[in-house]
C-alpha cells in the first residue's frame, strides 16, 4: 500500500483506480480495496468509483507549515533539480514536491502548485551520464570503485578511489574522492570517467571525516 501512497503523490489528480493498476500491475478490485483500507488507516483520500481519486492528508506524513516565500524558496530549489539534466534527481524532485504537497493545508497546498516562482532551463546543465547511479551509490555505501579516466591533457590512467561528495558546479560535475593511487584528495571531472568497476573494499565510516578535510583544505586553499 507505501506503493499505492506514493502513486497517488505523484500523479496529477483525478487519478483513476484504472491508471493506478496499470501502474502497480494489480487488477483494479485490488485498487478498490487497497484504497480503502488506506483511508481506514487514517489517508483522507476525496473520490470514489467511476471517478477517480485525490490524496487529500496523507497518514504516512506529518503535517507541515510553510510561510509563502518558503513555499516559493522549495518551488525554485527543485525547480533547478528538475532542470539539471540528472533524469533520477528529476523524479526524486518530482517525488519530493508530491509529499510536501501531500501534507500542506489545502490554501499552502494551492500556493505551492501555482507559486510564482519559476525555473527556465531549455537544456539540461549537465549531460546525463550513466555512472552516475553507480557514483552515488558507493558515496551512499562508502566502497571503492576503480575508474578508467582521461585527464585534461588526455592522458588515460586507472584509479582506485574512494568516492566522497558529487560536487554540481555552473556547468561541470566533479567527484570529490581520495585517490588511493597518488594516496590524496583529487576531484574527478565526471564526464571524463570512461568506464568504472563494481563494489570494492568498504572504507566505512571514514566518508564523513575524510569529505570534511577534503571541504577544509579547499576552504584553506580559496582563502589564501
Amino acid at each position: 500500500m507505501l506503493r499505492l501512497l506514493q502513486l497517488m503523490r505523484v500523479m496529477a489528480p483525478p487519478v483513476t483506480a484504472k491508471r493506478l493498476a496499470a501502474e502497480r500491475g494489480v487488477s483494479v478490485r485490488s485498487i478498490y480495496r487497497d484504497i480503502e483500507l488506506l483511508r481506514l488507516s487514517g489517508a483522507r483520500i476525496e473520490g470514489e468509483r467511476g471517478y477517480g481519486y485525490r490524496l487529500i492528508e496523507d497518514y504516512a506524513l506529518p503535517p507541515q507549515t510553510f510561510d509563502r516565500l518558503e513555499i516559493e524558496a522549495m518551488t525554485v530549489g527543485l525547480g533547478e533539480v528538475r532542470h539539471m539534466g540528472d533524469p533520477d534527481l528529476a523524479r526524486a524532485a518530482e517525488a519530493v514536491l508530491a509529499k510536501i504537497a501531500a501534507t500542506l493545508p489545502d490554501d499552502s497546498e494551492q500556493h505551492l502548485l501555482h507559486a510564482i516562482s519559476h525555473v527556465y532551463r531549455p537544456a539540461g546543465r549537465y549531460d546525463a551520464h550513466p555512472c552516475l547511479p553507480t557514483l552515488r551509490q558507493a558515496c551512499w555505501d562508502e566502497y571503492e570503485i576503480e575508474i578508467g579516466y582521461r585527464d585534461q591533457a588526455g592522458v588515460a590512467s586507472r584509479r582506485l578511489i574512494r568516492p566522497l561528495a558529487i560536487m554540481y558546479s555552473e556547468r561541470v560535475l566533479t567527484v570529490l574522492a581520495w585517490c588511493c593511487l597518488r594516496d590524496d584528495f583529487r576531484m574527478f571531472r565526471v564526464d571524463r570517467i570512461e568506464s568504472l568497476s563494481g563494489r570494492g573494499a568498504s572504507f566505512r565510516p571514514r566518508r564523513a571525516s575524510l569529505l570534511r578535510d577534503y571541504l577544509a583544505r579547499l576552504s584553506d586553499e580559496n582563502s589564501a
